[in-house]
């Protein structure tokens, strides 16, 4: 019989979000995607939950003072009884705090796939009350980087409930054989705070001086695209700096073919914000090119520094800015930092290792 698993998200289909994507369309069994916010509202090729019914009677029943429960709350459990659902995954921390009340008013196994703002962010932490009923009852945590398992930890998670399971890059960039024939870096990510796009810029800048042709590609779109155009246009980098906004993944693999390295300068932003492990990284080292990037959260889980990669601590442009040229000046020296990537990512980090632990862990619970 196969396992009936709700995975809950806050997003239908985020450009950003493709491991959520992967997980949908990789774990065995029968698979309800619910998105909508943290308490979802919709169940993928069903629609919306909340019928005009169940609104009505969630009314009357809390103007009675006889429901726990919202009228979402409601059609959100109704449809978790109706489809007979095993076991839910809820993707990132608030939306396993959202639907903890009701897995626990069901029995239902509860698993909680943190992911990086999530067990970062204090005032997201404070919001939840530190994950202190989450952890309590969860069956497992997911944590995506060593850093993240010390920091639930840390907020109170039982050791004993975590798991150790970065997200993975698609089998696709696996094939992907980098010609490294042009002086062109390439950036694809959202314009957030802890990517600081703007750091990557500026690095690039010196490069930009000794090598006229050399070419910085930014795919990606948030809020701090303007800001990094303005800095572009500041410094008269418009000839080598280029902004795609958000690409397809056909259009990403051609990036990563045709270009030298994949950079990005992740910072712990002001709030407390700070990536997981991000998957554009383990797409890029997948895909063979060199990682120039931060000594960062889950990054140097996966970029050794002069083996697969080469990393500078956070903040240091000039350091940054100095690898990029170390791999322009030696073409040799990126080609064998791709390769050993790409076999780290094959051998460590591949999709159906990740696949394989997050099916374990639901099974098991």
């Amino acid at each position: 019989m196969k396992l009936r698993i709700a995975l809950v998200s806050p997003s239908k289909n985020s450009y950003s979000e493709t491991f959520i994507q992967e997980q949908k369309n990789g774990l065995k069994g029968d698979i309800f995607y619910y998105y909508g916010g943290t308490l979802p509202k919709y169940l993928e090729n069903d629609g919306l939950l909340l019928t005009p019914y169940i609104s009505l009677v969630s009314k009357l029943k809390q103007l009675l003072g006889i429901s726990r429960f919202t009228a979402y709350e409601t059609a959100f459990l109704k449809s978790l009884v109706k489809n007979k659902i095993q076991v839910v995954l809820a993707q990132y921390g608030p939306t396993g705090h959202r639907v903890l009340k009701i897995c626990e008013f069901l029995k239902l196994p509860l698993v909680v796939h943190f992911h990086g703002y999530d067990a970062s962010v204090k005032h997201v932490i404070d919001e939840h009350e530190s994950y202190k009923n989450v952890f309590r009852y969860a069956s497992k945590v997911i944590a995506v980087s060593r850093e993240m398992e010390k920091r639930l930890i840390e907020l109170g998670c039982n050791k004993d409930k975590i798991v150790y399971n970065p997200c993975a890059p698609n089998r696709v960039f696996l094939e992907i054989k980098p010609d490294f024939s042009k002086k062109q870096f390439v950036s694809i990510g959202r314009f957030t705070k802890k990517k600081a796009p703007y750091y990557t810029i500026l690095a690039f800048k010196k490069v930009a001086v000794l090598y006229p042709d050399a070419q910085l590609i930014m795919a990606g779109g948030g809020e701090l695209l303007e800001v990094c155009k303005n800095l572009v246009s500041f410094y008269g980098l418009q000839d080598n700096v280029t902004f795609l906004g958000a690409v397809s993944r056909e259009e990403c693999i051609d990036l990563l073919k045709e270009s030298l390295a994949f950079v990005q300068h992740s910072i712990t932003a002001d709030n407390g914000d700070k990536e997981g492990t991000p998957v554009a990284v383990l797409e890029a080292s997948a895909a063979g090119l060199p990682v120039i990037s931060t000594y960062h959260a889950g990054i140097p889980d996966v970029i050794e520094h002069l083996s697969t990669g080469l990393l500078s601590k956070e903040h240091d442009v000039y350091d940054m800015s100095e690898n990029m040229i170390k791999l322009i000046q030696d073409s040799i020296l990126a080609k064998e930092l791709g390769m050993a990537g790409k076999r780290k990512i094959g051998e460590h980090f591949n999709l159906e290792k990740h696949l394989d632990i997050l099916q374990e862990t639901v099974e098991c619970v």
